[in-house]
């Protein structure tokens, strides 16, 4: 496989599994507290990891690696509590969108600094990339979504450290550094909601979904974890960062949220950047 496409295929598999499952996860959050349903999610996603790093008799990684994870793990667990907060209290349209710019914008500069600049068109294609998803986060009418909007700020902060953290921790494999990142993120989730002293577990007609939405973030996770291994950190992290378009689609879909015209162009112009990047 060519390893520019590969990354590419691998980019795009991430951002339609990650932006389904932030769909699912702040839809269930909407009935359910956040913690309850971050740390069922979790424990979802690090049997799934386990049962794959097992069955493909993956081999066990360096501390060094599995040091990396955990950090990966610690910041993931704050973004996606703060996304799915925020996806509770806000507009999907907006926080979701608004959170992935941050999350993009971090990782391409580590990778600018760690691997150089990338040729003009593909640079290009990440500057598209970035203004397409602005677009898509300014859609909303003044005072929408104000709510969750610093919840979005540190889910992305928290997701652009996951995604500089994690590459490094997937130097040493796939899945075990994956186990070690999702269980350090079930772990904080789990203490965070029996310190709250308050009810956390999802109500029972709620577990679908957030079970739902612990495979695909893994799935997430996993293909970016392939897409970084594939071709460059930036390329990985511009392509995953795209999945609010899809967390939107979904969000006009199945609970009628409007897309705007600016929502539209935005889409069009990641659909276009893909191509640039690509190339």
């Amino acid at each position: 496989m060519d390893p520019n496409l590969g990354a590419v295929g691998y980019g795009l598999a991430s951002a339609l599994s990650w932006g389904a499952g932030d769909f699912s996860g702040g839809f269930a959050s909407r009935r359910s507290p956040v913690l309850g349903v971050l740390a069922f999610g979790q424990a979802i996603g690090v049997s799934l990891i386990v049962a794959f790093a097992v069955l493909g008799r993956e081999p066990m990684p360096a501390p060094a690696a599995l040091a990396w994870s955990v950090g990966a793990g610690a910041a993931g667990a704050v973004g996606l509590a703060a996304l799915y907060r925020g996806l509770a209290v806000g507009r999907m349209g907006v926080v979701a969108p608004v959170s992935a710019i941050l999350s993009a914008a971090l990782p391409v500069l580590w990778g600018v600094f760690a691997e150089g600049l990338p040729g003009p068109v593909r640079l290009a294609g990440f500057g598209l990339a970035l203004a397409g998803i602005w677009l898509v986060a300014g859609a909303g009418q003044p005072g929408e979504g104000r709510a969750g909007l610093g919840l979005a700020l540190v889910a992305g902060c928290g997701f652009g450290g996951f995604l500089v953290l994690m590459d490094r921790g997937a130097q040493g494999g796939t899945f075990w550094p994956l186990a070690a990142a999702r269980g350090t993120s079930l772990v904080l989730a789990l203490a965070a909601a029996i310190a709250s002293r308050r009810p956390w577990a999802p109500a029972l007609p709620a577990l679908p979904v957030v079970f739902l939405s612990g495979a695909l973030d893994a799935g997430g996770n996993a293909f970016f974890v392939l897409a970084s291994q594939t071709g460059r950190l930036d390329v990985a992290a511009i392509l995953s960062s795209m999945y609010p378009a899809s967390t939107v689609l979904l969000a006009a879909l199945l609970l009628r949220e409007r897309v705007s015209r600016p929502q539209g162009v935005g889409i069009a112009a990641v659909l276009s950047a893909i191509v640039l990047i690509a190339g």
